[in-house]
């Protein structure tokens, strides 16, 4: 089944264009032209990922981004002009998964869409994980604490599951990058930080399983 991804930019060119790579690669391919068009599809229609542009009408990436993360988990990739790591770090912490600077070449782009989709198949199993209270649906890519249903972002969810299966397992951020963000992302090891942030606060006392290890990196480890 062709994967359905939504593209969200207000400059057609580059929606044609990116549309145009992504259904050459056997994908089904909807577009939206501003923030507030790109809301309303994503509740009506279920994608498998979304592609962002930040500058946006009527509501920027960032405020879509936000929104959708209230009821959905899909894969969020921003596109971007800026490069300033503040403004990464704000989305990472809204809910963004990934990012890619704009300029990018079309096989750049499709190669990233296609790696995020590959892990996002990987989770696509009938597994449940459980460690001290925390519960993990891989098919339904749902979390339960103590039975309570709590929403994370598809990279929330699998830093998560990437915890629970190195359970008192010293990680550093670097294995943690290649790990979970794996080779298509060009950030550094700080965006780790923003990441385990935000899930030990969505895990409310469970997040206290997640060690700090000054100067490496984190461990899981249920008390």
């Amino acid at each position: 089944m062709a994967k359905k991804v939504l593209v969200v930019d207000d400059e057609k060119l580059i929606v044609k264009g990116i549309r145009f790579s992504l259904e050459q690669d056997g994908m089904e391919v909807d577009c939206a032209y501003d923030g507030e068009e790109a809301l309303r599809m994503a509740r009506e229609k279920e994608y498998d990922i979304i592609l962002l542009d930040v500058m946006l009408p009527k509501l920027d990436g960032f405020e879509v981004c936000q929104q959708l993360r209230e009821t959905s988990s899909v894969p969020v990739v921003m596109l971007t002009a800026k490069g300033e790591e503040s403004d990464e770090l704000n989305g990472f912490d809204l809910g963004v998964d990934e990012y890619i600077s704009k300029p990018f070449s079309p096989k750049i782009l499709v190669a990233r869409v296609e790696a995020i989709l590959r892990r996002s198949n990987n989770l696509s199993t009938g597994e449940i994980r459980k460690a001290g209270g925390i519960e993990l649906d891989i098919a339904a890519h749902e979390v339960r604490i103590d039975g309570k249903v709590i929403t994370l972002s598809f990279k929330e969810f699998e830093l998560l599951n990437y915890f629970v299966m190195n359970q008192g397992v010293a990680l550093s951020r670097e294995k943690i990058l290649n790990n979970v963000w794996n080779y298509d992302y060009f950030g550094d090891a700080r965006t780790i930080d923003t990441h385990v942030k935000k899930l030990r606060s969505k895990l409310g006392e469970k997040g206290e399983y997640i060690k700090t290890i000054w100067g490496m990196g984190y461990k899981f480890e249920v008390n």
